[in-house]
């Protein structure tokens, strides 16, 4: 049965008059009461009896009026629903973060202050087959994520992250293998990091023995400047480090990931997703820039001077 056949019917019944209703749903009145006739063999059941000018339903047309009038209701929701649904998600931008999760939300709330009405829908998924930008490391499975309309790949040096006071504070940079028996501030739920780190450390012959794991970058930075253990530190993703912390370069074996930001194509394309996009690659370059700006730890200079 077609929709607008069914439309037809109730109109006809609510009005009791053929005329009248080919005029409140504008259509010709021939092709109304075709319609209608089509309707009934359709369904194999009258639909309808006249009585002098008028028609009223027969005991078959009211049972399909009563029935229809639910139906229609729930299919003129849909459609203002689904009006709705489209309006927000020209305003929504599906972000797959699972990488550099910390400047990413950085990033995030930054574009907010600017288009407050911006939505974000923010997953952390490799098998995540809907989204408009991701963020991920060249170590990622990208066979689930959408095809790439454009891509954008930047490298991030990782540092050994040791405290102040430590016996490494002082070095200009170091050997991985040199920290073999120290405990290491990890990290903890960023998977594709964490991968990547310890094939840093079974490159350099060991596996790390894990003193403190936390969530939160700035728990590990803390910790590590609380003298608790040493740690990998991105060059900038993660943010600036604490007085109590020494970055050294890491140069056996040399240390780094590749950043991979990508807008995707949509079925739902947005406008929003294509600016987001082009705000989250000048927002890391100019974190790169400011990271790469920084003068480099007191101890470091003393040693480079001697």
């Amino acid at each position: 049965m077609e929709l607008a056949k069914l439309r037809y019917f109730y109109t006809v019944a609510k009005l009791g008059h053929v005329t009248r209703a080919a005029e409140e749903i504008h259509i010709a009145q021939p092709a109304l009461t075709k319609a209608i006739k089509q309707l009934e063999e359709e369904l194999g059941v009258p639909l309808f009896y006249k009585k002098g000018r008028n028609i009223f339903p027969t005991v078959y047309g009211e049972y399909l009026k009563n029935k229809l009038e639910g139906v229609l209701a729930q299919v003129d929701g849909i459609q203002r629903e689904l009006e709705l649904l489209k309006q927000e998600q020209r305003h929504t931008v599906k972000l797959n973060v699972l990488a550099a999760s910390t400047i990413v939300t950085d990033a995030v709330v930054s574009y907010k202050k600017r288009r407050p009405e911006v939505i974000f829908q923010l997953i952390q998924n490799e098998a995540e087959t809907d989204c408009d930008v991701s963020v991920t490391m060249n170590t990622a499975d990208f066979s689930a994520l959408p095809d790439f309309c454009r891509r954008n790949v930047m490298e991030e040096q990782i540092f050994l992250a040791v405290p102040k006071n430590s016996r490494y504070a002082d070095r200009s940079s170091i050997a991985l293998k040199e920290v073999k028996d120290e405990g290491f501030v990890n990290l903890a739920g960023s998977r594709m990091f964490g991968a990547v780190c310890d094939r840093f450390c079974a490159y350099a012959g060991f596996k790390p023995r894990i003193s403190f794991e936390s969530d939160s970058p700035v728990a590990v930075r803390n910790i590590i400047g609380a003298s608790a253990g040493v740690g990998f530190w991105p060059e900038y993703s993660w943010g600036h480090v604490s007085g109590d912390m020494v970055l050294l370069p890491i140069t056996d074996p040399v240390c780094s990931r590749e950043l991979i930001v990508g807008l995707h194509e949509s079925p739902t394309p947005s406008d929003l997703a294509a600016d987001f996009y082009d705000f989250l690659l000048r927002f890391l370059q100019k974190r790169r820039k400011r990271a790469n700006a920084l003068p480099l730890p007191i101890a470091t200079i003393e040693k480079m001077n001697r």
